[in-house]
């Protein structure tokens, strides 16, 4: 029997949803959960790319088809004196970003490209996409929710019309040698944007400027390594805070274990920490025990939800804080993220473009996730 929570419209499910397996590979297999794409790979970075690629291969082919061959068409960007398309754009950042890229990542590619049957060069391309585009994010916790659950939330704001959400799937990873972590992303994208692991670590990033300053490993890859190898909060920043950097970015981390959480700004040039309830010239109006990333109008909208709904969190309200228009009408997906537990609630935005924030939210829990098996 599937029950229902229903809070100011917003329908929260609080029961096992229909699962069906859809295929097997090695060790990784996919399913559906409640209609939507989880895949689960484990082993080696070469496995688990090979898996990745063999159980989702029509879905890479096609959304690979669609940035390289069709949206890519139609954006041109400046480089010096010249104007390129952005695949001879990335093709340069590759080879500025090659050093400092672990290999095992370049191992994942090799995998996904042989079990997509596609290009290794499309592969690499693709993944390479997030170092040319540039959200908001907030942390709870404590004083600022209902019993003290630390909930982030994860606002994703890219570009709709480009059909990204057709591919959304949700990756359950079990690195050799690795932390287990959860990826919120796209077929056929490796590295990672929005995620959490079974450390009760969560992560989420917010683009910025300084465009072309990419001698450094890619933000969607640090985020990776966050989730790979970070078992606290102190080891998630020191991923960031050691590491060369690229282009400005901003992150919300958080940790359940303790109910910490801050926001950074890692780029080429600085490091910063912004902790909760802390003032600083971009983020002027802090709140205690919050973590709030925005800008302009969106950020005094979160900020004035927050204030007003401060102590009385919970799940279901914490979801709330993602809605219009502190989501932006190119909203691709929201995450909301409960550490302590693992649980988090994705939703996407629809074929037509609709904004994720006005989609149905799925609910997952990732111990849950790692327990299950293709039998």
């Amino acid at each position: 029997m599937i029950f229902t929570l229903l809070v100011l419209g917003l329908v929260v499910w609080l029961a096992p949803a229909q699962a069906e397996v859809l295929g097997r590979f090695g060790q990784g297999w996919l399913e559906s959960i409640d209609g939507y794409p989880v895949l689960h790979v484990k082993g080696s970075p070469y496995d688990m790319g090979r898996q990745h690629g063999e159980l989702l291969r029509e879905q890479v082919q096609k959304n690979l088809e669609n940035l390289l061959k069709v949206e890519a068409q139609n954006v041109v960007f400046q480089w010096g004196p010249f104007k390129l398309g952005p695949r001879k754009i990335i093709e340069n950042i590759i080879k500025l970003q090659e050093p400092f890229v672990p290999e095992k990542y370049f191992e994942e590619l090799r995998g996904l490209a042989d079990g997509a049957q596609v290009s290794l060069d499309d592969a690499r391309v693709a993944n390479f996409i997030p170092e040319l585009f540039h959200c908001s994010g907030f942390a709870v916790m404590n004083s600022a929710t209902a019993d003290g659950t630390l909930y982030h939330g994860r606002v994703l704001d890219y570009a709709t019309d480009w059909g990204l959400q057709e591919y959304a799937v949700i990756v359950v990873a079990e690195p050799e040698g690795g932390i287990p972590f959860v990826n919120v992303t796209y077929a056929g994208f490796l590295g990672s944007v929005t995620g959490m692991n079974a450390r009760h670590v969560s992560i989420g990033e917010m683009g910025g400027a300084g465009l072309g300053h990419w001698q450094g490993v890619p933000m969607s890859w640090l985020v990776r390594e966050v989730l790979e190898t970070a078992g606290t909060l102190d080891e998630a920043i020191a991923v960031f805070r050691d590491s060369p950097r690229t282009c400005q970015y901003f992150y919300v981390i958080a940790d359940g274990k303790d109910n910490r959480a801050v926001g950074m700004e890692a780029s080429w040039n600085k490091f910063e920490l912004v902790h909760p309830g802390e003032s600083h010239p971009m983020l002027p109006n802090p709140s205690p025990d919050t973590v709030l990333l925005s800008v302009g109008d969106r950020y005094q909208e979160l900020a004035r939800r927050v204030r007003e709904g401060h102590g009385r969190f919970d799940a279901a309200s914490a979801l709330r804080l993602m809605d219009r228009p502190v989501a932006m009408s190119s909203n691709l997906h929201n995450v909301l993220f409960e550490p302590a537990s693992t649980r988090f609630w994705v939703a996407n935005a629809g074929p037509d473009g609709q904004p994720a924030a006005e989609r149905k939210y799925h609910e997952f829990q990732l111990s849950r996730l790692l327990e299950r098996r293709p039998e």
